[in-house]
């Protein structure tokens, strides 16, 4: 029987087990330009115990910008200092991917340099609010991306793909999940366009498998990946059931055809497993699955890769306050508790300092 303890080959990319830590923003890119700071070597390297590391969301362009200190992938700035990262992780045994993020519509001028505004595949502003400096404020009107602008949106995920591999890392994950700019794209609430990129669910899904042939195409398949959200009504998106059914699977085939490392889901509900496994029909590699939980994700989502429901389990909350979680869980705990009043932004508190159990 495999266990989460199990090694596992992710596409030519050796992980010494199937317990992944699962993207975190956690806005702390304090360093010029908003880069990571010793304080970001530090976090990751504590955690390289995991068979994948995915990073915070770490935006491709200046315009993907969503919340204050989120740390970029634009500049050769901000490849040096994620070299730093990627390499403390290596040296610590670990693998590590960059979540490339690209907010959309979430966000707000005030976060963003210059004249730049929150785009999206339509002009339809979120009901939701926004961490500014100035505290929460509504989400920003979103202009609408021109057709020439969506392509060029998706060439800055190649782009900062490139970079992601030059810095180090071992893959790029695109975010596809969570109601930020691809999940845009394929959501019927948000895009209302009437071009190639919009309509069906057919074409609501075009950016989605775009972006990701795109990046394929400039780090190789083996080294890509997307995380997925189906129904998550998360940052004001009605994604209905009937809708997800038809997008999703047709998504996953899609990917699939693409041959690339890994789909990881994020269950928005435990009434969806059905379509987890529905989906995981479509799509031969590895499936990362983030699971629907009360709580954070436990001890007990080890079994799912037992039962063969999925190839790897992502920790969120759990890998954020455990550093060493895989020997933990392998221990049955104790577990450190989460401190969510140091989830986003602060110092190195609650950031830095849980102890491990040799600590």
């Amino acid at each position: 029987m495999t266990t989460a303890f199990d090694p596992i080959d992710l596409s030519g990319t050796r992980l010494a087990n199937r317990i992944a830590m699962a993207p975190m923003t956690r806005s702390r890119a304090y360093g010029p330009g908003l880069t990571p700071t010793d304080s970001t070597v530090a976090y990751y390297s504590q955690r390289a115990s995991a068979g994948l590391i995915i990073s915070e969301g770490i935006q491709p362009s200046a315009v993907g910008q969503g919340y204050p200190d989120t740390p970029g992938l634009h500049n050769a700035e901000q490849v040096a200092a994620w070299r730093r990262v990627t390499g403390a992780v290596h040296a610590n045994g670990g693998r590590i991917f960059a979540q490339l993020m690209h907010s959309g519509r979430i966000g707000h001028p005030d976060t963003l340099p210059g004249e730049l505004t929150p785009v999206g595949p339509s002009a339809i502003t979120a009901d939701t609010q926004v961490f500014t400096r100035d505290g929460l404020r509504d989400s920003g009107a979103p202009r609408e991306l021109t057709a020439d602008e969506v392509r060029a949106t998706i060439e800055d995920f190649a782009a900062a793909a490139r970079r992601a591999v030059e810095a180090g890392f071992d893959g790029v994950e695109l975010h596809g999940a969570n109601g930020y700019l691809i999940h845009q794209f394929i959501a019927p609430n948000t895009n209302r366009r009437t071009d190639e990129w919009g309509g069906d669910a057919e074409s609501r899904i075009r950016f989605a498998v775009e972006a990701v042939k795109a990046v394929a195409e400039a780090i190789g398949p083996e080294r890509t990946a997307i995380r997925l959200s189906p129904t998550n009504p998360y940052n004001d998106i009605a994604e209905p059931l009937a809708e997800a059914e038809r997008a999703y699977p047709a998504l996953l085939r899609e990917l699939d055809a693409l041959g690339i490392a890994y789909v990881h889901i994020l269950e928005a509900a435990p009434a969806l497993r059905s379509l987890t496994l529905d989906l995981r029909k479509e799509f031969s590699g590895v499936l990362v699955l983030n699971p629907a939980t009360d709580g954070p994700t436990s001890h007990g989502a080890l079994t799912l890769v037992e039962d063969g429901i999925a190839d790897m389990v992502a920790y969120g909350a759990l890998f954020l306050a455990n550093p060493d979680l895989p020997a933990r869980l392998a221990a049955g705990g104790p577990y450190n508790t989460p401190d969510p009043a140091a989830f986003f932004g602060g110092g190195d508190e609650g950031y830095i300092d849980y102890p491990a159990l040799t600590g």
